[in-house]
């Protein structure tokens, strides 16, 4: 299996993850939280696609919720939760670590990378993970701690 093959196989399941905690969750402001992250696989899906005939690399495709931080800072605000379950806790401390291994993951490949253009892809797509696991950790402080969310940067 290629890079991008993996990298797109990598996105859908992640899609397929987001929508399923946005499923589970019991929180109208993180299922629509874990949408808006669904979504973001949807769209880096569709720009691997693209690399991989060759149609190009717009990194701007690969952004995370650029521009759209107070969006889901107001929306977890907004739909404030009473409290969690333990184990709807843990979905998050899962997706947090999934994103921190594929961050690695494409950080290990964009050393190994044989071309320039591959290593950018490679070392974008890896960023790309790390800002999935820096909103997965806001959203679990916000769920640790509701009214700290003021404070945590998204």
């Amino acid at each position: 299996m290629n890079i991008y093959d993996y990298a797109m196989k990598v996105e859908k399941d992640g899609e397929e993850y987001y929508r399923n905690l946005a499923e589970k969750s019991t929180d109208v402001g993180l299922k629509r939280v874990f949408t808006m992250l669904a979504d973001q696989e949807v769209k880096h899906y569709a720009a691997l696609k693209r690399m991989s005939r060759n149609d190009g690399f717009d990194s701007s495709e690969y952004e995370t919720f650029d521009g759209e931080e107070q969006t889901i800072y107001e929306i977890l605000k907004e739909n404030k939760g009473a409290g969690f379950p333990q184990d709807e806790i843990a979905y998050y401390e899962e997706a947090i670590a999934h994103e921190d291994e594929m961050a690695a993951y494409y950080f290990k490949k964009a050393e190994e990378a044989e071309t320039e253009a591959e290593k950018y892809i490679l070392t974008t797509i890896g960023e790309e993970e790390a800002k999935h696991k820096e909103i997965l950790d806001n959203i679990l402080d916000y769920i640790r701690e509701p009214n700290l969310v003021a404070s945590a940067e998204f």
